[in-house]
């Protein structure tokens, strides 16, 4: 949710802006703003739009700005209108920001600054921050990093901060709490035509930078960095200087591109291969003894008292309650399964016998953290299931198992999803052995099947021509159905999500047994219903849905077993997906479920990538 980029350096600051903003679309927002000094012009020069990028980039094509340090924005709006008025930056005397996060005791702030006689022009929380920077200058003798430093204390809520100040014109002053920020630090090629020199990048997704600099710097939460083009300065919360770690990024710029692909997803729906493959090889399987470690995590479960809680948000929660299913059945080990913005609510019940996996794909998800930060002060040991090396998550948690999907900009999720229910697998697989519930053979063989499966899931991609054909046919529907029994009951609520998501068709996933409990009563010849029924133990189950189904009138759209035989007699439409082990079928079924819904939403022409009013992270609660 929302995007920052900010720059300090020897560039014309406009096109690295618009840049950074454009690879930070998949976010998700709704109006776009850049701010940059120039000393050779008197104040903060600052050009916002309404709507597209497209817009803000026309609007500067009429009106050049020019500069060589500035910060740049995508909104997404939380407190005022989507309107040119509420989008970022925000200025208040010779300040400018740009502001991730949701200030929450900014009305408090708003009456106490109001009554000083600030004047307020926009509705936003984020215009009260400007006015406190302003003020707070004098205080701290025109110091902006001590004077951003001093007004941290007086806010509520998370921020993400960028700051130029005309005074300062090649500073970028960067401020983080509760909030994704980094700083990149400079060295790329420079173009033909530009003056090679110091540079430094500030931004809330390295996406935003990847194409200048992977090496970058994670801040804490109460950090202040001011960042010029040739160092970097950080205070700590407590107002002391102190040196965070660099890292480096090893994802490379194009692997955030679309590669000739008509949309990211459908990208990243072809990369599910090499993305469970990739998955794979961050656990060491031991062939002699059908055991896995998963990147050095220890856990003490064989006391027999252990407990797990699994929190996540969205399609994470899908893979948390799919990891449900596949714990318990194949470690013998009681699992929760809690939303992570329910969790800390509901006052849970935990302690330091109990383990809390989290699951997230960008690990900044606001909830998800939150109940993170919930589990460890009740003394619960925590667990990361991510993809994002360096995130927020990933440093909270008490230990990281990292997901290996790569970016994924589309802000509907595959490959992460796939990644996800392949870790929850392995581990999974890891527990049951620790516990010695797994036999070594029953091990061997879900091993075996999941090396295979990366190469069952390209033959799936082979019948994109077919499904696009089905969703043809079913387009103008208004409301569709998803069955699921078992382990397939997750994947059917996860493909409901995603036809919701991206073709704006309302969808339900239920489990299959629920179905005589309510929905049927939706069913007629305009309600598609989408029934996943591959061979195992509730098959039988599931062709008797099929057929109370019919008998009502309504069209089927079947997941069947390849070589089913039966299946084609009672469903109007059928898609064969690979024999694969009950505890694989997940992952199988939910390649072709994410095809069927980029189809349906490719052909009424919505916006697959970045769908109306939702973001890629939610970073605010």
């Amino acid at each position: 949710m929302c995007g920052i980029i900010g720059y300090t350096g020897p560039r014309d600051v406009v096109p690295v802006l618009l840049e950074g903003l454009r690879r930070l679309e998949y976010r998700g927002y709704d109006s776009a703003g850049v701010a940059l000094v120039n000393p050779e012009q008197v104040g903060v020069q600052v050009a916002r739009r309404e709507g597209k990028i497209a817009a803000l980039e026309a609007a500067l094509e009429r009106h050049p700005l020019t500069g060589h340090c500035g910060v740049g924005h995508t909104r997404w709006a939380t407190h005022g209108a989507p309107t040119e008025t509420n989008a970022h930056p925000h200025q208040a005397g010779h300040v400018a920001i740009v502001h991730n996060g949701i200030i929450e005791n900014h009305a408090e702030l708003r009456r106490e600054l109001a009554a000083r006689g600030c004047t307020f022009t926009s509705e936003t929380d984020t215009e009260v921050i400007a006015h406190l920077i302003e003020q707070s200058l004098a205080e701290q003798g025109g110091d902006l990093l001590r004077a951003v430093h001093a007004i941290q204390s007086r806010l509520t809520g998370s921020w993400a901060l960028a700051i130029v100040h005309d005074k300062d014109p090649d500073t970028v002053i960067a401020a983080r709490h509760s909030s994704p920020l980094l700083v990149g630090l400079g060295g790329a090629e420079f173009a033909e035509g530009e003056s090679p020199g110091a540079e430094n990048y500030v931004a809330s997704d390295i996406s935003a930078i990847l194409q200048y600099t992977r090496t970058v710097i994670d801040l804490e939460d109460g950090d202040v960095a001011r960042v010029t083009p040739d160092a970097v300065e950080i205070l700590d919360v407590d107002g002391q200087p102190v040196r965070r770690t660099r890292r480096r990024v090893e994802w490379s710029p194009m692997a955030a591109e679309k590669q000739g692909f008509k949309h990211f997803m459908l990208k990243e729906i072809h990369e599910q291969p090499r993305a469970i493959r990739d998955t794979m090889l961050g656990a060491t399987i031991d062939e002699a003894t059908a055991d896995v470690a998963l990147d050095g995590l220890k856990l003490d479960v064989s006391s027999g008292n252990a407990r797990l809680v699994m929190v996540a948000c969205g399609t994470s929660w899908h893979a948390a309650l799919t990891g449900k299913y596949l714990i318990e059945r194949l470690a013998r080990i009681p699992v929760e399964v809690d939303l992570a913005s329910e969790f800390r609510y509901r006052d849970p019940i935990l302690g330091p016998n109990d383990i809390v996996v989290a699951i997230s794909q960008s690990g900044e998800t606001a909830d998800t953290l939150a109940a993170v930060r919930e589990a460890k002060r009740r003394r619960a040991h925590t667990i990361a299931i991510c993809n994002v090396q360096g995130s927020t998550i990933t440093r909270v948690a008490d230990q990281v198992i990292y997901t290996r999907a790569g970016p994924e900009i589309s802000v509907a999720s595959t490959k992460a999803f796939t990644t996800q229910l392949t870790m929850v697998t392995l581990l999974a697989i890891h527990l049951g052995r620790r516990v010695d519930k797994l036999s070594q053979e029953r091990a061997r063989d879900l091993l075996s099947a999941l090396r295979t499966l990366p190469s069952q899931v390209e033959n799936l991609l082979a019948q994109l021509s077919a499904i696009r054909i089905i969703a043809r046919r079913y387009v103008t529907a208004r409301d569709c159905l998803y069955l699921g029994r078992g382990l397939c009951f997750p994947a059917a609520l996860e493909g409901a999500l995603k036809l919701k998501e991206i073709s704006y068709i309302h969808a339900e996933g239920y489990a299959s047994g629920e179905m005589k409990h309510g929905p049927i009563a939706l069913v007629d010849a305009s309600v598609p219903v989408i029934v996943l029924a591959l061979r195992g133990p509730g098959y039988e189950k599931a062709l008797s849905n099929l057929e109370e189904v019919r008998a009502r009138g309504g069209k089927i759209i079947a997941l069947a077993t390849m070589g089913d035989s039966r299946i084609g007699d009672i469903a109007d439409d059928v898609i064969l997906v690979p024999d694969v082990p009950e505890e694989l079928q997940p992952i199988a079924v939910s390649v072709p479920l994410q095809l069927l819904a980029y189809h349906f939403a490719d052909l009424k022409g919505t916006d697959v990538d970045q769908p109306r009013n939702l973001a890629k992270s939610v970073t605010v609660e």
